[in-house]
């Protein structure tokens, strides 16, 4: 078989030296954009727009381009080698060597440059560079049979709007129109933008719908324009089509809403409920979701305007439930006369299956010679309670068995393995007194979770974890988003630990501490800042910060009956509990420079105070650095605290964690060619202890030694975007190391290849 490769390989490249050899006689082959002159591109420039479509009408990649572009192409055109050798075949092993990996060649005719100018061109004047023009020049190349194209891009003259007018809108939209003013999208001194006209014209479209005017629809909109009064200058007249019929500039009220409910669609529906003006059909002893639920979900009530923005509303409402398959609603005319200003509401909802079934299965290896399967099975009920409510259980499973030498003794020695379940009711509202029932036009969300988790570390110990969690989740506007957490209580209790186990914790006071069987009960408030939905932001800006109590609620009670809040000997149901108080905050940009350029930021800063009943913090709340995400020069919980570095024992596996963490990172973005992306990017930061402890020497925050415990490393990376998902590959090199390495100065690497750290991982890091 192996022979059959090496022939077909040698006939691909003794019968396929030339890539033109079986071109039509009248074709040449397309090798793509030669260069893209621009002149007088200083206002193009100013209208990235413009600048980003010019060129993708442009663009064209020829055979064998290097991920998309126009312009750079691999040095071995196999595509087209397959092509030349194996075109004539009409059957057998040639055949299928062909249908698999032969190229078509790019001919320059199927590019057509001409029209690819013309069609720049257009976009130039949809831009206001009414004088604009876009030329193309072919290139011949060695090989008379290959050519490329040299495009020269003059944008000429900005036209700018100068005098804008709105004409003959009716009076009740005239007066809306007026009263929006600042929120035009067209000024006078603004770039001349078809794109900004039609923006402009749904603006107007939507304000019309959201206030009665059902039938609207933004092609009623037109624009004159005048470019001679002013020269340079555009004057604009908006303004209606003439011959509108006149339910189109009428306003529609609502009038009765009918909603029918099947569980598929060929379901009869026999039964009726009405309350006030919704009516209700379906098909049961009781209706499968409670008019209550739909009442509260419809933003639509009778009487009230027909808004565009409640339908929508209503209509998301309905699938963020996730009981529905589809959902369709309808408006009719409640009669047919001239007069008649009422909108009857029709929803059709079918319901989708009752039961969601989640599984995902994987196998891992260790360096420390574990391996072994992983499940993950999750079962979801939906409509529990008939108001959109979700119950799920989920099943997470692991094992993992020693495969060197060391695999002797019983089997908890030896073998690694971790099982978890986990059950959650979620209502797609919020569940509290005087909130169930309110509003709220983005969504929200309540969970009620119960989980435990049995963890067996081989040779040191056996770890069981129980608790649970009430969330509640909304959110008021666009950009703004709250999740509270008005309680969540684990309890940890380590069941079995062997010598090996014991010997650690006797050097470690701390993490010995951070073990022990103790209650976590805590309270959390996150609030997140988001203007990434907002499109016509430049820049934009994510902020979180989310405080965390621990144990304090709890002490008040005690405090209630007599026991001093910051009293040390407090418990739970005969166990310690952990009382602390924890902040976290990070703050992230994204700077457009230019075109798909882009510079990314972050500021994240944490810190968690133990007090009261406990002397450190849990070892799960307290924080790390390190990895694909953080510095990407180190790996995960390599850094700190503070100088502190673990000498190479038999416990220096266990991770480096610290009360306070500060981390900075910023990162250049950019393109390379086609889908593939760039990235340069500098990470800096560490942990720190609030106080000194003995076995962790160094690891205490001071303001002295601050800039010496930084950590930093830069690095490069690679990322290819597939719309869908993007593939991340980063090379981390250290800079600096926070604690003594033995060599002097700030770079202070023993060795470069040691202060390296590749990454392979989905997404972006921030």
């Amino acid at each position: 078989m192996r022979h059959s490769y090496y022939s077909i390989l040698l006939t691909i490249i003794l019968f396929s030296c030339s890539t033109t050899r079986n071109l039509p006689e009248d074709e040449t082959l397309y090798t793509g954009i030669e260069r893209i002159e621009y002149v007088n591109d200083s206002a193009l420039k100013h209208t990235e727009a413009a600048w980003d479509e010019v060129k993708a009408a442009l663009a064209y990649p020829p055979n064998n381009a290097i991920f998309g572009s126009s312009s750079h192409q691999w040095p071995l055109p196999f595509g087209l080698w397959t092509y030349n050798a194996f075109v004539n075949r009409q059957k057998g092993v040639g055949k299928w060597i062909f249908n698999t990996f032969a190229s078509e060649p790019v001919y320059l005719s199927a590019v057509n440059p001409d029209v690819r100018s013309k069609v720049a061109t257009n976009l130039l004047r949809d831009y206001g560079f009414f004088r604009g023009r876009v030329t193309n020049e072919i290139i011949p190349q060695k090989n008379p049979r290959k050519e490329k194209v040299s495009y020269r891009v003059d944008a000429g003259h900005l036209f700018t709007l100068d005098s804008i007018q709105y004409h003959r809108f009716p009076w009740v939209a005239d007066t809306l129109i007026c009263s929006t003013e600042k929120e035009r999208l067209l000024r006078a001194g603004a770039p001349f933008s078809v794109v900004q006209l039609e923006s402009e014209r749904n603006r107007l479209s939507t304000l019309f719908r959201n206030n009665g005017y059902y039938y609207y629809r933004s092609n009623y909109i037109t624009f004159r324009a005048d470019t001679i009064q002013q020269p340079g200058k555009v004057w604009l007249q908006i303004q209606p089509e003439e011959g509108l019929p006149e339910r189109i500039n009428r306003q529609w009220y609502i009038g009765n809403l009918t909603v029918n409910l099947r569980k598929s669609n060929r379901t009869r529906l026999q039964d009726t409920l009405q309350i006030r003006h919704l009516q209700v059909h379906y098909n049961g002893t009781k209706p499968p979701l409670r008019p209550s639920v739909l009442f509260h979900n419809l933003r639509l009530r009778h009487g009230d305007l027909y808004s565009q923005e409640a339908q929508r509303l209503s209509q998301e409402n309905m699938a963020r439930m996730g009981v529905f398959s589809s959902v369709d609603m309808q408006f009719v005319p409640r009669d047919s006369s001239a007069t008649c200003d009422t909108l009857d509401v029709v929803m059709n909802a079918t319901f989708d299956k009752p039961l969601d079934v989640e599984m995902e299965v994987n196998a891992t290896t260790k360096s420390n010679d574990q391996a072994g399967p992983g499940l993950s099975l999750g079962v979801s009920k939906k409509n529990v309670f008939r108001g959109g409510e979700t119950f799920s259980v989920k099943l997470d499973a692991s094992y993992e068995w020693q495969t060197g030498g060391a695999a002797t003794g019983k089997s908890a020695e030896i073998n690694s393995w971790e099982l978890g379940l986990s059950t959650a009711l979620t209502y797609p509202r919020l569940m509290f007194p005087g909130l169930d029932t309110r509003r709220f036009r983005f969504p929200a969300q309540t969970e009620f979770k119960l989980y435990a988790n049995q963890l067996n570390r081989a040779g040191y110990f056996r770890l069981l974890s129980f608790g649970g969690s009430a969330v509640y989740a909304f959110q008021p506007t666009k950009t703004s988003k709250h999740v509270f957490t008005p309680f969540r209580l684990t309890f940890n209790m380590l069941q079995d630990h062997t010598a090996k186990f014991d010997s650690i914790m006797e050097q470690n006071r701390a993490l010995a501490i951070s073990f022990r069987d103790q209650f976590i009960p805590t309270m959390s408030y996150t609030y997140t800042f988001d203007d990434a939905a907002i499109t016509s932001r430049r820049h934009h800006t994510w902020w979180s910060t989310t405080v965390t109590s621990g144990g304090n609620i709890t002490s008040a009670i005690y405090a209630l009956f007599g026991k001093p809040f910051d009293r040390q000997d407090k418990d739970l149901l005969g166990n310690p509990f952990a009382q602390f108080m924890k902040v976290t905050t990070e703050l992230r940009n994204l700077f457009k420079v230019r075109g798909r350029t882009h510079v990314a930021t972050r500021l994240m800063a944490g810190v968690i105070v133990p007090y009261g009943n406990s002397q450190y913090a849990p070892y799960s709340e307290q924080f790390y650095i390190g990895g694909a995400n953080s510095i990407r020069a180190f790996t995960a919980r390599t850094i700190g605290p503070g100088s502190y570095h673990p000498a190479e024992t038999t416990f220096s596996y266990l991770d480096q964690t610290g009360d306070v963490k500060l981390e900075a990172n910023v990162e250049l973005r950019f393109p390379i060619v086609g889908n593939l992306y760039g990235a340069t990017f500098l990470d800096a930061g560490n942990v720190w202890l609030l106080h000194s402890q003995a076995d962790r020497p160094g690891g205490e925050l001071t303001i002295k030694d601050i800039w010496n415990d930084i950590a930093l490393g830069t690095g490069l990376g690679v990322r290819y975007d597939l719309d869908f998902l993007v593939l991340r590959l980063d090379l981390g090199i250290a800079l600096h190391l926070p604690y003594d390495t033995g060599k002097s100065g700030y770079y202070n690497i023993p060795r470069f290849k040691d202060g390296l750290g590749l990454h392979l991982a989905v997404g972006y890091p921030f």
